[in-house]
């Protein structure tokens, strides 16, 4: 079963791409994953302060192992909203 994780974050005004600079370890880290077949966190080109994310893991099990693994950081103090959802999907 494929998990999918997509939505948008706010981040608080300015700061966005600070947040996107942040975020450059995890993508990198998980796109050498073997079990992430995408992973992205992307400007949105309307909104100033919003960031779109979307990864595509072979797993719920490699996500989270990814999550537990992942590097530390206090790139979530940046953020004022967050709407992301998560979904299982049948292969």
């Amino acid at each position: 079963m494929v998990t999918i994780v997509a939505g948008k974050l706010m981040i608080k005004p300015g700061l966005r791409d600070e947040f996107i600079e942040k975020s450059r370890e995890a993508i990198m880290q998980a796109r050498e994953n073997e079990f992430c077949d995408d992973f992205s966190v992307s400007p949105d080109p309307v909104e100033s302060d919003r960031v779109n994310i979307f990864e595509n893991w072979k797993s719920r099990s490699a996500l989270d192992a990814f999550r537990n693994a992942g590097p530390e950081s206090d790139i979530f103090l940046l953020v004022e909203a967050i709407d992301v959802n998560e979904y299982e999907i049948d292969t």
